[in-house]
């Protein structure tokens, strides 16, 4: 354990009488009681000129006690920008963006945990970038899920189930291959436009739609849309009436099977499900999507697209669908 103990003021103004009395550094030291080199080293580099100055002395100790401590990291503009435009603009959490950067050997490295203190110190809190949100800590996300109360029942109609989950492939359970879709809808107001959203189950790459109403004809057509060209092993909706007529897709797209999971058992195909909660960061419950443009949708599905996921080791989902390598950071 080191015991050593700076000077203080009152000591560095004593070195300067005892100087003035021509004391050597061998009798400062013995009536200050500290070692001699400690005397020398003070003298020597704290003198200007030849003359030491107790008050200029206390002010380089200061100057070089700050020098010497460890900078934040989010001093440096460069890293605090990057986190910034990741954090803020592209919704990446601060696991991802830690992460992403050891993943592409960046020279800058950073925990979550730093991140996480910088939001909630308010380092990121530019009205102009929040889009309505008071303070940037707002943008993270929250898991808490309304339940349904025990012992409500189902009210929505029932629909023919043509396959049960218990019967698909065990290399869409094991998440092996490509082309395995879980498949649902992000609602709206009532009534008006919804979007038809298409998740692989191992690459996590999400294909969207906007379908004029939530209804099975025209969310069949907005399947058939958007799956023709890619790669189809299997489908899992959920039990909506909106998936009613989905031997007609089956018909469209070459034969690919829908497999239904058990009423109210959402966690059996949660990576949809994981996936609209990603796309309402961007469109919340109860906004009109009628309006939202196909282009403007489609630049909302590259951003998640081009977000890398700690499931997927920090890669995205773009990457690993199309097996590339991008530099993102």
């Amino acid at each position: 354990m080191c015991h050593y103990k700076h000077l203080t003021p009152n000591e560095r103004d004593l070195i300067l009488k005892f100087l003035t009395l021509d004391y050597s550094i061998s009798k400062i030291a013995k009536e200050l009681n500290r070692n001699k080199s400690t005397i020398s080293r003070e003298i020597h580099r704290n003198s200007i000129d030849g003359e030491y100055l107790p008050s200029k002395a206390q002010e380089q100790y200061h100057a070089r006690r700050e020098n010497c401590q460890r900078h934040k990291l989010l001093d440096n503009p460069e890293l605090f920008s990057c986190v910034e435009d990741k954090f803020l603009n592209h919704q990446w959490s601060p696991d991802e963006i830690s992460e992403r950067l050891k993943l592409e050997h960046s020279k800058f490295s950073i925990s979550y945990v730093t991140i996480y203190r910088a939001i909630y110190a308010g380092l990121f809190n530019k009205s102009k970038l929040l889009h309505g949100t008071k303070t940037a800590n707002h943008k993270l996300r929250h898991h808490a899920k309304k339940r349904r109360r025990k012992g409500i029942s189902e009210r929505r109609g029932q629909i023919f189930i043509s396959r049960e989950l218990r019967e698909r492939p065990q290399e869409a359970a094991d998440r092996s291959r490509l082309g395995d879709w879980e498949g649902d809808t992000v609602a709206g107001k009532t009534g008006r436009a919804c979007f038809v959203t298409m998740v692989d189950r191992k690459s996590r790459f999400l294909i969207t739609g906007k379908a004029a109403k939530k209804e099975a004809t025209s969310v069949n057509d907005v399947m058939i849309r958007v799956m023709q060209g890619m790669p189809l092993e299997s489908i899992t909706p959920d039990r909506g009436k909106e998936f009613a007529r989905h031997k007609e897709v089956t018909e469209a797209l070459g034969g690919v099977q829908f497999y239904f999971p058990l009423p109210r058992h959402p966690w059996e195909r949660g990576t949809n499900e994981n996936t609209n909660g990603l796309l309402r960061e961007y469109f919340p419950k109860g906004k009109d999507l009628t309006d939202i443009s196909e282009e403007y949708l489609q630049k909302v599905i590259d951003e998640l697209n081009m977000r890398p996921r700690k499931c997927l080791g920090y890669r995205t989902p773009y990457e690993v669908f199309y097996s590339k390598v991008l530099h993102l950071t």
